[in-house]
């Protein structure tokens, strides 16, 4: 381990606008769970991107931006908005300097497609229906070399629920960058629709996901549950698929373990943390 600080600074950019969610809870678990099993002091601080236009300044050392409901692209000049691009600006100019020390940043779902906007790295849109529920996730050839993917399996599952996505990647964008994608959906061939982009490094110190690595069986459980959730995925998938997402929740090998490989593994590389293969 390279951390030489006592404390380590994160920032969490609340970016659900006040409505209910597991996201939140499940961030500050696998942080405060991190930290325990690291030895490591954490000064944890979260900003109200949307409802308070609050964006972190330069100081924290780890970033992690959420999901959230409603359009990624209706927002688009929004004041919040403009906040949130601005304080991605600082991160990445600090981040130019070549004395400082780097600042790490991870974007989740609506996250994620906000800065795959900004950034024009595919086209983001309305989905034909929602997805909402546990799904296989497949590595590209880049995932598979991925330090934040370091032990997941191929696929892997993670939790969707979402009505937007990035589909049709914008290669010479990605390329001019230095960004890669690292993970698609399912891959259905009988199905004539692009397959998204479920993950992708923006840059040597920006990742993120468009589905919830932070999601537990707790929080799933009582989503499922819900009587709209559950209307939602026996309408598009069957009701033997709800059933079927209601047991993945409790196999060690499905959500359970991306929640314990991705955001643990993205925290130890933001502080320069070893983990022994």
């Amino acid at each position: 381990m390279s951390w030489n600080e006592n404390k380590v600074k994160i920032a969490i950019l609340d970016l659900y606008e006040g409505h209910v969610n597991q996201g939140m809870r499940c961030i500050r678990e696998i942080i405060n769970t991190w930290a325990e099993q690291n030895q490591l002091e954490v000064a944890l601080e979260e900003f109200d991107v949307r409802l308070n236009l609050e964006v972190p300044d330069t100081s924290f050392d780890v970033y992690i931006s959420t999901g959230g409901p409603g359009s990624p692209i209706d927002s688009k000049g929004s004041d919040w908005e403009e906040k949130y691009f601005s304080w991605l600006s600082s991160i990445e100019q600090w981040n130019k300097q070549p004395f400082n020390k780097p600042k790490y940043a991870f974007f989740i779902c609506h996250s994620f497609q906000l800065v795959c906007r900004h950034y024009e790295l595919g086209n983001v849109c309305k989905r034909k229906s929602t997805s909402f529920g546990v799904f296989p996730m497949h590595q590209l050839e880049e995932g598979l070399e991925e330090v934040v993917f370091e032990g997941l399996k191929e696929p892997f599952y993670g939790v969707d629920s979402r009505d937007y996505q990035v589909i049709e990647p914008n290669h010479p964008n990605l390329r001019a960058m230095g960004a890669t994608i690292l993970a698609i959906e399912k891959n259905r061939p009988h199905v004539p629709y692009e397959r998204a982009l479920m993950s992708i490094r923006f840059n040597e110190y920006f990742i993120g996901t468009q589905f919830h690595p932070e999601a537990d069986a707790t929080g799933m459980t009582m989503y499922l549950q819900r009587d709209d959730k559950k209307e939602t995925v026996i309408a598009n998938h069957g009701e033997e698929k709800w059933k079927s997402m209601l047991e993945h929740l409790s196999d060690p090998d499905k959500i359970l373990w991306t929640y314990s490989c991705i955001l643990p593994n993205f925290l130890n590389q933001a502080i320069g943390i070893t983990v022994e293969a």
